[in-house]
């Protein structure tokens, strides 16, 4: 083999390593990017759920009641 056609098997190594790192690392964002979507989803619920809590009755009356006799 002469310099060019070993310069070339180690370029054309190099790049399938690097190709499979690129997927690698694509893989892990895809599946970061899955959990941060389910982490904003239930982030959303709680702050619902939260708003409905504070604005309802059940946060009012709770509030306006003496504390239990053992208090």
């Amino acid at each position: 083999m002469d310099k060019f056609e070993i310069r070339i098997e180690e370029l054309e190594t190099r790049s399938a390593y690097q190709e499979d790192t690129i997927q690698a690392l694509n893989d892990v964002v895809v599946k970061q990017q899955v959990q941060l979507d389910k982490l904003q989803r239930s982030l959303e619920t709680l702050a619902e759920r939260l708003r409905e809590a504070m604005t309802g009755d059940s946060f009012d009356d709770a509030r306006d009641e003496p504390p239990p006799p053992h208090y």
